[in-house]
């Protein structure tokens, strides 16, 4: 009999799931079925119908022959991968003093930092703005770059990962005579890999889904990024939902292609073993 409920339990959690799991890929599902429908299909009957009758990429084609995506694919990707190296970059270098150096005032900086999470980015996106303007970043790259240089969760995470480095190979760098670039260049960066692998996927996602701040920094369309290029599309065509739909999934693409891709290195690792050699 506790078997028997056991088992029951088992499959209404799957079925659960399952359902929960179709629910949230609906969207996903009828935006890449909507891609592939010709013109002669209706993306709107009851009930919808995800698979195209008649799949075709005249869609994508039409779509990448009117519009620079290739244009607008080199900009995001130029982007966010300046975007993730640079946040990278400051985020290890924030967070490495505050997880394993002593000074005055370490706490108080620490909580101050994490607090700014809670302030929502359009209430300082006029000062950043002002700011971009003034010292001549407006229509650049680096403007676009200029709010995501460091993230108050980036440091927060980074820091997590560096509390938990053993100190035995701090303290077997030290006698080595490494300094403390090379303490954290050599050793703590290599132990704390999985945070990076995912602090530098949360952040190629936002950098590459931002659609305000480009908006708002960049007027010359020849720097426009794919979200912008996107909404540009569904003007250009009066709303044509098909060629909507085929720019969202070029746009998405690389995102989903990059977490397969990197997943596998988002796991707990021995923090020995990062040591470089």
């Amino acid at each position: 009999m506790l078997l028997k409920n056991s088992r029951f339990k088992i499959l209404l959690m799957y079925g659960v799931l399952s359902v929960s799991a179709f629910i949230t890929l609906f969207p996903l599902l009828w935006l890449v079925g909507t891609a592939f429908k010709s013109q002669t299909e209706n993306i709107f009957q009851t009930p919808p119908q995800l698979l195209p009758a008649q799949p075709t990429f005249e869609n994508f084609i039409t779509v990448w022959q009117i519009n620079p995506f290739a244009q607008y694919m080199f900009n995001s990707t130029i982007v966010a991968l300046l975007t993730v190296v640079l946040n990278l970059i400051f985020c290890a270098l924030a967070a490495y003093p505050l997880a394993r150096l002593s000074f005055p005032g370490r706490d108080w900086i620490f909580t101050a930092i994490v607090t700014t999470i809670m302030i929502p980015f359009q209430i300082v996106m006029i000062p950043l703005y002002i700011l971009t303007v003034q010292i001549g970043l407006r229509n650049t790259y680096l403007g676009m770059i200029f709010p995501s240089l460091a993230s108050a969760f980036g440091i927060f995470l980074l820091r997590q990962a560096f509390l938990g480095v053993p100190k035995e190979l701090e303290e077997a760098a030290r006698m080595d005579g490494c300094s403390e670039l090379g303490l954290w260049w050599n050793i703590m960066l290599p132990a704390i890999r999985p945070a990076l692998v995912t602090l530098a996927i949360f952040v190629f996602i936002g950098a590459w889904s931002d659609f305000l701040w480009p908006l708002i920094v960049i007027q010359d369309e020849s720097l426009y990024t794919l979200p912008l290029g996107v909404a540009k599309l569904a003007g250009t065509f009066s709303l044509d939902w098909r060629l909507v739909a085929a720019g969202s999934v070029i746009s998405i693409a690389p995102v989903m292609i990059l977490f397969l891709f990197l997943q596998r290195y988002i796991v707990p690792t021995d923090a020995g073993s990062g040591v470089k050699g």
